[in-house]
């Protein structure tokens, strides 16, 4: 301590001048100190934001470790209504196409898939379409068929809200509701449609089933699917196979070469079933287009373009090694 008449030094804290000077030499370290701690965080806020990653795609991740019991709705929420990887504004399947691959015929595609697909069922009756995505697709088979009524099942509840100006345009009734448990009497169809949907089905066997039930005498389904040949043979293959069934919250059953889907629909009681592989004209093209997009550094956050290249190299090292193909597969109810 001090003796009297003598300054206290600066750093006891009293009253008078020497309490300002104190208080101004520790006051600057912690200014500096929380501007420093406000720099990182908003650093690392921002680079945060770069990534483009948001809460539906962290629960997309986490279901990858752990599934729920709708893993294609957390997909598909993570996807979002505007995917800068879909082929077409508003379009989530990977067209039919008649060129190689290029931007110019990207959406024309997507259509004549659709137009492809739903040009098998009959005209004029009540279909369903299984599926359907963000509606899309549904004013263009109201086009193709003309039906009498157009139903637009979905599992997730938010794409059908998401399409509901599309859904009106077609006239189709939005139902939330399983494939493989379709709220529709015995009988009550003359035509179902799914569109690059049936790898997410619960169960392509209980769908094929439901398409029975449902579908009347001389009805039709018409769908597209995603087989799997053969199973994957070294590290590059099971690791890429194994990355995209969690990654769209796959089951280990939906890998089924395109016979035992045939034969799963034809056990469902379903005859005149016709299955059509054609991955040359879907999956190469879509995936020429989707690598030239990537190349050229789209609009899009670092974060998705990122785990859009690495998705991109494990789907094409799976076509390439012929592990999976496309598929387009007719049947009718006896």
């Amino acid at each position: 301590m001090a003796a009297p008449g003598e300054p206290h030094p600066p750093w006891v804290v009293t009253g008078g001048a020497a309490v300002g000077e104190s208080t101004a030499m520790t006051a600057a370290p912690v200014r500096a100190a929380a501007g420093l701690g406000e720099a990182a965080l908003g650093a690392a806020q921002r680079a945060w934001r770069a990534t483009g990653w948001t809460g539906q795609h962290l629960r997309h991740v986490a279901g990858m470790v752990r599934q729920g019991s709708n893993p294609a709705a957390r997909v598909y929420e993570s996807i979002g209504s505007e995917c800068f990887l879909a082929l077409a504004p508003g379009w989530l399947n990977l067209g039919l196409w008649e060129g190689p691959g290029t931007e110019a015929e990207a959406e024309a595609a997507c259509r004549r898939l659709v137009q492809t697909v739903a040009s098998a069922l009959p005209a004029g009756g009540v279909i369903v379409d299984v599926g359907n995505g963000l509606g899309t697709q549904d004013p263009l088979i109201a086009e193709t068929v003309r039906p009498r009524r157009l139903i637009a099942v979905n599992i997730a509840e938010w794409q059908l809200a998401a399409g509901l100006d599309r859904l009106r345009e077609a006239s189709a009734a939005p139902v939330a509701a399983d494939a493989a448990r379709l709220p529709l009497p015995d009988g009550a169809a003359d035509g179902l449609i799914s569109v690059e949907a049936a790898f997410h089905f619960r169960s392509r066997r209980a769908f094929f089933e439901e398409s029975y039930r449902v579908l009347r005498p001389g009805g039709v389904l018409s769908i597209t699917d995603i087989s799997t040949e053969r199973w994957p043979r070294g590290p590059a293959e099971l690791a890429s196979g194994l990355a995209q069934l969690r990654v769209f919250g796959l089951r280990p059953g939906a890998a089924m070469t395109a016979g035992q889907i045939a034969a799963a629909a034809r056990a469902a009681g379903l005859v005149e079933v016709e299955v059509t592989r054609c991955g040359d004209r879907v999956i190469a093209p879509a995936l020429r287009v989707i690598g030239q997009r990537l190349s050229s550094s789209p609009p899009a956050p670092l974060g998705h373009r990122t785990a859009a290249r690495v998705m991109l190299r494990q789907v094409d090292l799976l076509w390439r090694h012929r592990i999976i193909d496309y598929l387009l597969l007719r049947a009718a109810r006896p």
